[in-house]
């Protein structure tokens, strides 16, 4: 039986290897003709398969290490977020922002540029100093940054070569407060999204899109170090007990709610790393768009409400900060992202996506590892070093040993 992705709905083509030193890595590559990397596996799309070999960094054994001047901590790649926590946490460090689950991959999330949420912090890999890899062309390299090539590096989609290590910026542990907020109306949200996504230090908004009017929820978190009061969201109240985003759901998978300040990584993501997190058995789709077209493409997915529901487990709204990374989404601008995770009916939301797709302004980006039909052509008609990236793909994997179906469709 062929291996699959986390959600099940790809099944990968080729055989999977997992190194356990860096040298074996290295011949491994050195002896195939198209390999691809696998991280955790949260790709919805092909991103991540190879008609050659897919290669797993799990099994290097390599830990995590501190910088002797505690701003930084080096990072196999392999290695998820939820299990890079523990070495923080005794070294009473963090990380500025978190995804939504602990479960990801580090080197995965920030090749496909994934983030958290929050109006000042950008995405996940806004917070890489540096990285490690083994090129196509089978030499290894480091890219710090500022460094030339280095923001075409860090979201590479794993076009580059093989992401063994990264650097990551660290600052003093600190507290979160988590509260969650229900039953806003959209037209209070909108005209006030600024105030709204600012209530907290991260912000999301949570809807099934089965009423056009109401949101859900709206999950606050804040800093307990900023001093802030607990603010009134968008006249929404609180919730009387801890929720899941997905009514019906048990919470019980979900990290601490109800303002009681606690650790940051017990707050910032959505899912606790011992539990499954949200569905499991789910399609999905994101789109990131500049701050200024949020609020008209809300307005279009509030018009196809009713088709959009009977697909879809929920709906959230995140915030990014603008990055100078070329392939980000957030790329450019301060940057809203719209994800849908869907019940898995792939050729009724195959349906569905393309008047989704419509309806978006022409600056949304789809998420690398999700699952779009927007025209590869047009994806990359808005990533404005696109060009540049095309170049330095040729430079650091000539023999296109890092390139597979999906990406050539892109013109890699």
């Amino acid at each position: 039986m062929r291996e699959t992705n986390w959600a099940g709905n790809v099944a990968y083509r080729a055989r999977v290897v997992a190194p356990r030193t860096i040298d074996e890595l290295a011949e491994t590559i050195a002896g195939a003709d198209r390999v691809r990397m696998l991280g955790s596996r949260h790709s919805f799309n092909r991103l991540a398969d190879s008609d050659g070999l897919l290669i797993s960094l799990a099994a290097l054994a390599d830990e995590p290490v501190v910088s002797h001047d505690r701003t930084s901590v080096r990072v196999p790649a392999g290695l998820r977020y939820g299990d890079l926590v523990p070495t923080l946490e005794a070294e009473g460090l963090a990380l500025a922002n978190l995804a939504s689950l602990p479960h990801i991959s580090v080197g995965g999330a920030v090749q496909t540029g994934t983030h958290g949420s929050g109006d000042a912090i950008g995405t996940l890999a806004t917070q890489v100093r540096a990285l490690e890899l083994i090129a196509g062309s089978g030499e290894r390299m480091r890219f710090s940054r500022g460094e030339e090539g280095f923001a075409g590096a860090v979201v590479a989609l794993g076009a580059l070569g093989a992401v063994t290590h990264l650097e990551i910026d660290v600052e003093p542990a600190y507290e979160v407060a988590q509260t969650v907020y229900e039953d806003a109306a959209w037209d209070a949200i909108l005209s006030d999204l600024d105030g709204v996504t600012s209530a907290g230090d991260s912000v999301s908004l949570f809807t099934t899109w089965r009423s056009a009017q109401r949101v859900d929820q709206i999950w606050v978190k804040r800093r307990a170090d900023r001093g802030r009061p607990a603010p009134a969201v968008a006249g929404a109240s609180r919730a009387a007990g801890k929720r899941h985003p997905i009514p019906g759901i048990s919470p019980d998978p979900c990290t601490s709610q109800g303002g009681v300040p606690g650790p940051w990584f017990d707050r910032l993501p959505h899912f606790r790393l011992a539990f499954t997190p949200s569905v499991g058995a789910e399609l999905q789709s994101e789109y990131l768009m500049p701050r200024d077209d949020a609020p008209a493409a809300i307005e279009a997915l509030r018009g196809l409400a009713d088709r959009i529901s009977p697909l879809l487990f929920v709906c959230e709204v995140r915030t990014m900060a603008a990055d100078d990374l070329w392939l980000s989404g957030a790329y450019g601008s301060a940057t809203v992202g719209l994800h849908f995770t869907w019940h898995p009916d792939e050729p009724a939301v195959a349906r569905l996506l393309p008047e989704i797709e419509a309806a978006l302004p022409s600056t949304a980006r789809p998420h690398w590892g999700k699952i779009s039909w927007v025209e590869p052509r047009e994806i990359t008609r808005r990533y404005p070093r696109w060009r540049d990236f095309t170049d330095l793909r040729a430079r650091f994997d000539p023999d296109r040993r890092f390139v597979n179906d999906h990406l050539t469709r892109f013109g890699l």
